[in-house]
């Protein structure tokens, strides 16, 4: 498996698991952290990684 075959797939499954985060957890109290504001974190890093996958795989294919 390529590097950015692991890029895309890590950017994908992260940004899956911020999308409820952010959609769900309105109402949970966490002491420390804001779970809406987690989710949206990581949605922001699985979309950076999926951009970096993405423009590995273009480099790779020149």
């Amino acid at each position: 498996m390529s590097q950015a075959s692991k890029n895309l797939l890590e950017g994908i499954v992260t940004f899956l698991i911020g999308l409820p985060l952010w959609l769900f957890t309105a109402d949970v109290d966490v002491p420390v952290v804001t779970l809406t504001k987690v989710g949206l974190v990581m949605m922001c890093g699985g979309g950076a990684l999926v951009l970096v996958g993405l423009y590995r795989r273009v480099r790779e294919n020149r």
